[in-house]
């Protein structure tokens, strides 16, 4: 059976999880000393990806989107998400309240996992943003 990773990514990780034991192992974006032994797994893992190691792809999303789409793609439908926003239901031409807040008001609001995903979106265009300018500026 073939190695899941090699032997640098290995090392990395190795490298990383020393580096923890140390207390000098910083995470990327803030700079904090990392203490979890998960984490810095990660970041060897990442750096081996980055150096290009044979290193699985990173798995993404939840278990229960992943079976959803999967029963969507075997019936042949698209899965789309709707969302209302409170200038969409204002302009609808429903009333608001006056005084305390309805519980129809607060269904206008993003879920948990809504908000969930427009953070990790907005996160993951910051980092390829820094990961760019670090390329122009060490180019």
């Amino acid at each position: 059976m073939a190695r899941k990773y090699s032997k640098k990514a290995s090392a990395k990780v190795g490298r990383a999880m020393k580096k923890r034991k140390a207390g000098t192992l910083k995470s990327g974006g803030s700079g904090r000393k990392v203490k979890s032994r998960k984490q810095a797994i990660a970041i060897g893992l990442s750096e081996a990806r980055a150096e290009g190691a044979k290193v699985p792809k990173k798995k993404t999303g939840k278990k229960a989107a992943k079976t959803s789409t999967k029963k969507a793609t075997k019936s042949g439908r698209k899965t789309t998400t709707k969302r209302t926003t409170k200038s969409s239901s204002t302009r609808a031409g429903t009333k608001k309240s006056s005084g305390r807040k309805s519980s129809k008001s607060s269904s206008t609001r993003k879920t948990s996992s809504a908000r969930k995903s427009s953070s990790r979106k907005s996160s993951s265009r910051k980092s390829a943003k820094n990961k760019s300018a670090k390329k122009k500026s060490s180019d």
